[in-house]
């Protein structure tokens, strides 16, 4: 009965072995045959322009924290903090 039974378990065993090597190598056959008929399209060099009210944006956030930075060392300072 015990002999059958780890008979049993190494016959599970050996199908999902044998089961997943050759899903691991029909995955890379796919995976080939993908890459020779369908190439990847050459990579296009796109240029962005930022326009000129985001750079604007970009200085009033800058200006608003370092307002608050120099607001919170004022009140270090006066120990309020």
């Amino acid at each position: 009965m015990f002999f059958e039974s780890i008979k049993i378990m190494l016959l599970g065993m050996g199908t999902v072995f044998l089961f997943l090597t050759i899903m691991v190598y029909m995955i890379k056959l796919m995976s080939k045959l993908i890459l020779r008929y369908f190439p990847e399209a050459p990579k296009v060099q796109a240029t962005v322009t930022v326009p000129k009210t985001q750079t604007i944006n970009e200085n009033a956030k800058i200006a608003a924290i370092l307002g608050a930075l120099q607001h919170h060392h004022q009140l270090e300072q006066e120990g309020k903090i």
